[in-house]
């Protein structure tokens, strides 16, 4: 028998504490995203952990920008960058305040909401495609920079929500080098995921772009 995910809300302490701690802990998380035209839930089945000015891979590796404000902000906030001119990323903060450190939701498993996030990701194949890959997340989800910064651990009806969910079990949490990393960021074994998942997207090392001669 399959045990009913968990809906209690995670609390701020769920995030206050070190980013690597809270990455593969998200696996198997539910992550909700109420919009107008209804709820979609999605099960969270691959992250990747980046550690602030630890981390050369990290947008806050550098120190505080006007884009990267919210990292430096309270755990449980929401940090959605856009990159490559066209997509949108979702991370969730982690603390302490002030630390910058986030966790990017790479893939997960719409379980709620389907026929919304299909409208949305019309070139999906099939419904496990919805989700996998960050910017497919995010785009299925309807999650774009008006989001940046909403509290995800906060009471009342929210845009964006992380339940306890059904925690993977850490027998079956996979790691390896984060996707796209380059320099001294991609030896970091910090993408975690959901170990033989359909929904996990493909790994790629990092591709220096050519010069146009």
């Amino acid at each position: 028998m399959i045990a009913t995910p968990d809906r209690t809300p995670l609390p701020r302490k769920f995030f206050d504490r070190p980013v690597l701690e809270v990455a593969p802990d998200l696996l198997g998380r539910t992550l909700v995203r109420s919009t107008p035209d209804g709820p979609i839930a999605l099960r969270l089945t691959e992250v990747e952990a980046y550690d602030g000015p630890n981390d050369p891979g990290s947008h806050a590796y550098r120190g505080r920008t006007a884009r990267n404000e919210v990292m430096f902000g309270a755990p449980g906030h929401v940090y959605v960058y856009f990159t490559y001119g066209m997509w949108f990323c979702m991370n969730l903060v982690c603390g302490p305040e002030g630390r910058a450190s986030a966790v990017l939701l790479r893939a997960g498993e719409i379980t709620e909401g389907a026929e919304l996030a299909r409208t949305r990701r019309l070139s999906a194949r099939s419904d496990k495609e919805l989700a996998k890959g960050p910017a497919r997340l995010a785009t299925a989800l309807g999650v774009d920079r008006s989001l940046n910064g909403t509290d995800a651990c906060a009471a009342g009806d929210t845009p964006l929500r992380i339940l306890t969910g059904t925690p993977a079990p850490s027998d079956q949490v996979s790691n390896g080098p984060r996707t796209g990393v380059s320099g001294d960021g991609a030896v970091h074994p910090w993408r975690y995921w959901v170990a033989n998942d359909a929904t996990v997207s493909p790994y790629r090392a990092h591709v220096p772009r050519r010069r146009r001669s």
